[in-house]
């Protein structure tokens, strides 16, 4: 009888401790989980935000990669120049890298960070990270602007920047622009079909705006008001 009453004792202990330790677990757990949970979510919304953010912005410029035949065209343009080219948007720096390959210095400007370390982790890995930059900055901030410049994929921006390239460019810098020209400069070049059709500007382009803007500012009948005084 003891003997019966010892292991229903023991029985009756082991099913305790079973049930002590499945609390201690939902406990454990209960404490680890909203911490994942919290952690992915935190995660998600760094990585995220950098590809959203554009969207609420006042001047939206979405990421859009480049096909490998506008990268192709792009260097069509370029090609029997040398120099240094500015890529503005650079995104993931594939039109940049590819201008390095070819014999160009070349910087990106970006406004993605992740796009940006991105960039210069495929740099590395592609053997051109000597000759190419990249750079975390809004395009409307950069004014370093050099003899080959490349645009990729602003169409609701390009009066804005034709505006800020025409005063701000070199007199004997290059513009390509692709996938949209640009609205009144009028190209030198243009290449490519459709989406992947990229136009060349020179200073001729840009300067033929403000000369056109004067010389019909000069035809104006402008006359001299005189006012009296009572």
């Amino acid at each position: 009888m003891s003997k019966i009453l010892a292991e229903g004792s023991a029985s009756q202990e082991v099913t305790l401790l079973t049930i002590a330790d499945e609390d201690a677990n939902k406990r454990n757990w209960g404490v680890l989980l909203p911490g994942i949970i919290g952690g992915t979510l935190v995660a998600l919304y760094s990585v995220a935000i950098p590809f959203i953010a554009p969207a609420l912005r006042k001047h939206c410029l979405p990421f859009v990669p480049a096909t490998s035949k506008q990268i192709e065209n792009v260097l069509i343009m370029l090609k029997g120049r040398k120099g240094m080219l500015v890529d503005i948007g650079s995104g993931d720096g594939r039109i940049v890298i590819a201008a390095a390959k070819v014999g160009f210095k070349a910087v990106g400007y970006e406004l993605n960070p992740w796009l940006v370390w991105y960039s210069r982790y495929r740099a590395w890995r592609e053997g051109v990270h000597q000759d190419v930059n990249f750079y975390i900055s809004d395009l409307w901030k950069v004014s370093s602007l050099s003899h080959y410049l490349n645009i990729s994929d602003v169409s609701s921006q390009m009066l804005q920047l034709e505006k800020k390239l025409g005063d701000e460019l070199l007199q004997d810098a290059t513009v390509i622009a692709c996938r949209f020209p640009f609205p009144h400069w009028r190209p030198n070049h243009s290449f490519g079909e459709g989406n992947d059709t990229v136009w060349a500007y020179d200073s001729r382009s840009f300067r033929m705006e403000k000369e056109d803007d004067k010389a019909f500012a000069s035809r104006l009948p402008w006359k001299r008001v005189k006012i009296s005084k009572n």
